[in-house]
């Protein structure tokens, strides 16, 4: 396993400007499978997100990426609504790979491997800019996962996107999942977490209320905020 976990959250809290965003969390995560966040809106998903690629400091408690010292190249987040170069597809899709040294010449190489991947070769001449939403989020992933991360971190990766979108993204999360990079993403689809996750982590009020296993966690959740969740954003029978 990576020096990078496990991942440990030890009593961390997140006050901007005096607001409590995030409060007590005490979370540890594996190396393995996909782990989904879900809460309320304002609950801090996108925040423990950010925290957890070192773009945000805990303002209290502990954070160790296992005996790494921190999350460094091997951590990669993919937004809600990805930047794209003024550039192609191929251009955009081997941009990663420029911190990491790699030559003009393999990134190209590299870069066309990927685009076959994720079903956008037919794309790899033009502007990036020129694509829809379900394809932008493709080429994010395919950026992404062409720096082969241990960690791969997603805010609402399919937010927005139509149906046939939606299955396009999560194939590829899937792949990433097993070509043996850790995802841990958020999403407001239930149906899509009951999909993918292996585990849930799920938040309120800035604190982790229950992490289980998907099958444990919607058939027989522990906390009342879990349970009221669950009957207001999911009102029909889940089978697995």
């Amino acid at each position: 396993m990576s020096a990078l976990f496990p991942l440990e959250l030890a009593a961390v809290s997140f006050r901007p400007n005096g607001q409590e965003v995030l409060r007590g969390v005490d979370l540890s995560l594996g190396g393995e499978g996909i782990t989904v966040v879900l809460g309320p809106n304002g609950a801090g998903k996108s925040v423990l997100l950010r925290m957890l690629c070192g773009l945000l400091q805990p303002t209290g408690g502990t954070l160790r990426w296992g005996s790494a010292p921190g999350p460094g190249r091997e951590v990669a987040m993919v937004f809600q609504h990805p930047m794209m170069l003024r550039d192609t597809v191929l251009a955009n899709v081997g941009l990663g790979l420029k911190a990491h040294g790699v030559s003009r010449q393999d990134r190209v190489a590299r870069g066309h491997a990927m685009l076959a991947r994720i079903g956008l070769t037919d794309r790899a001449g033009q502007s990036a800019r020129q694509l829809s939403g379900g394809e932008r989020q493709r080429l994010a992933l395919g950026r992404a996962w062409l720096t082969r991360p241990r960690l791969l971190l997603l805010d609402e990766p399919t937010a927005s996107l139509d149906p046939s979108g939606v299955e396009a993204v999560e194939r590829i999360i899937r792949e990433i999942r097993t070509d043996g990079t850790k995802v841990v993403m958020t999403t407001h689809n239930l149906g899509q977490a009951t999909r993918l996750a292996d585990d849930v982590v799920f938040l309120a009020d800035g604190a982790v209320r229950e992490h289980a296993p998907v099958q444990r966690f919607f058939a027989r959740p522990v906390s009342p905020e879990a349970r009221l969740f669950i009957k207001g954003e999911l009102p029909w029978h889940v089978g697995f």
